[in-house]
């Protein structure tokens, strides 16, 4: 299948990890797993998950304000605790907990109503299913005992149990598929079995006849997925094709309250830039409390990062990939016409930036969100190689996080050195 052309054009979706975990403000799923709390007393959160404040129309606004034009949220994590009202298994917010609510239904409904495009997340694995660790990838030593949580010791292998769980994977997939129809679909924890073990093949397959527009994020083995998701940090050479990063605004993905490390907002405009500049999306995540407000931190990083992108618009959205590594000391943008093309600056510049390789004339130079016109020459160059486009600017209109100037070019975008476009 193509890959929806939506999903480009989006740059911004919002990640929200959201469960028990919340409770105890520990991490998700990993803190049993890593042994820093039993499973048994893990579990126990189920008890103190209220969602008591939980407003999936707030959540959508908030998204909205941010300059999102997705998002993602977590309906079943490492745990195995749904936040639906999954008919294949009792552990869901809807039965185990005093919620007694369907988050998922919720979220999908209150993003359609602001036409968000709405990404479900889906854990293959599920450490609390026993019908999970029944068998070992291929690859694994006999010798290596492995977590008891993914898999079981050598020789103990259950086959049966296996095609069981499968079952109940294809049948929460298939409720997610059917119920809610998501645009997105961002699986995670496919790293404990083969794509043969998994059959990947046929999850692929389950989804398109289900919902054939449906994308798929790169977690699936054996190259089922749509695109490529690097983690916590810009990839220094951006991956071919479309890709995503997915951050935390601090260190933690789900809410832990004594995680107060978050980003400035200079770092997160910055993290962003060099990500569209890359042609990728940025996944930014946020970790609502148990009661399912989102703390004021991560939203007032979500509302100065939408301030900052309506007054930039021009160079986020209907935009691509910009300037290959070496024409400009920072990330650019270029506009789906390729006659515009906008660099993005975090510094203050020493009276003027410069633009290598570039073979178009410039014919208007001017700051973004301020409209002011700014003087460029042309400098140098011989024959085919082209010189340097010195652009010239002082400290009035610069922007306190991030200043960026749009290049109207007298034609198509060509540079000296062309670099491959996907």
């Amino acid at each position: 299948m193509a890959m929806q052309p939506w999903f480009g054009k989006a740059k911004l979706g919002i990640f929200i990890h959201y469960g028990i975990y919340a409770v105890n403000g520990i991490a998700e799923s990993w803190s049993f797993f890593n042994g820093q709390i039993s499973h048994e007393n893990y579990l126990k959160q189920l008890d103190g998950f209220t969602a008591a404040r939980f407003d999936a129309k707030a959540w959508a606004e908030l998204f909205e304000a941010a300059g999102a034009r997705y998002a993602v949220l977590t309906s079943k994590h490492h745990d195995g605790v749904a936040l639906y009202d999954t008919a294949v298994s009792e552990l869901s917010t809807v039965k185990a907990t005093p919620a007694r609510r369907d988050v998922v239904r919720e979220y999908v409904d209150a993003l359609r109503e602001r036409d968000l495009r709405v990404g479900i997340y889906f854990s293959h694995l599920d450490w609390t299913h026993p019908d999970y660790a029944s068998v070992r990838p291929s690859s694994m030593d006999a010798s290596e005992r492995g977590n008891p949580f993914g898999v079981p010791a050598a020789g103990d292998e259950d086959p049966a149990a296996w095609q069981r769980f499968l079952d109940f994977h294809r049948a929460q997939l298939t409720e997610i598929l059917e119920r809610f129809a998501p645009d997105l679909l961002w699986f995670d924890g496919d790293w404990e079995r083969d794509p043969e073990q998994w059959r990947m093949d046929e999850v692929r397959g389950l989804i398109h006849r289900s919902n054939p527009e449906a994308v798929i994020n790169g977690r699936m083995q054996g190259g089922f997925g749509d695109y490529s998701t690097p983690e916590q940090g810009v990839p220094i050479e951006p991956p071919p094709g479309e890709w995503e990063l997915c951050l935390t605004l601090n260190d933690s993905w789900g809410y832990q309250h004594d995680d107060d490390n978050y980003k400035s907002i200079r770092q997160l405009i910055r993290i962003f830039a060099e990500t569209i500049g890359g042609g990728g999306n940025l996944l930014l995540d946020v970790g609502p409390r148990e009661d399912g407000t989102i703390p004021e931190p991560q939203a007032d990083r979500l509302r100065a990062l939408g301030a900052w992108i309506r007054k930039h618009e021009i160079a986020v959205y209907d935009t691509g990939r910009g300037l290959p590594a070496g024409h400009f000391y920072g990330p650019s943008t270029i506009s789906d016409d390729r006659r515009r093309l906008y660099l993005f600056c975090f510094d203050r510049p020493n009276e003027y930036v410069v633009v290598r390789g570039l073979k178009n004339a410039v014919v208007r130079a001017r700051i973004v969100g301020d409209d002011q016109d700014l003087r460029h020459e042309r400098v140098g160059g011989l024959g085919e190689v082209p010189g340097w486009e010195y652009i010239y600017i002082d400290d009035f209109g610069l922007d306190p996080h991030c200043t960026v100037i749009e290049l109207e070019l007298d034609g198509e975008l060509a540079t000296y050195r062309e670099h491959t476009r996907d």
